[in-house]
């Protein structure tokens, strides 16, 4: 299946989130950690829940785009079904 231009962009920022994600953590625990294992613990479950919300919003996007393209499909399909 091809992808447009728009789908490989969220996809590649898709998959770019997640290494900030997963690299962000880290980051954010070990400068965290000199102030204490809790505060350190904590600050990177809200890095992790704030960037996560950020992943799902370009999921949505990518899923609206697709439904979309399904709706399209569907008037398509109607638009003919009312010809005949």
């Amino acid at each position: 299946m091809q992808k447009d231009t728009f789908e490989r962009v969220i996809s590649f920022l898709l998959g770019a989130s997640w290494g900030i994600i997963l690299f962000g953590a880290l980051a954010m625990f070990f400068i965290f950690f000199s102030f204490g294992f809790s505060l350190a613990l904590l600050v990177t479950l809200l890095y992790v829940i704030v960037t996560l919300f950020l992943v799902l919003l370009l999921d949505a996007f990518l899923v609206n785009k697709q439904r979309l393209k399904e709706l399209k499909k569907q008037t398509e399909l109607l638009e003919k079904i009312l010809q005949k």
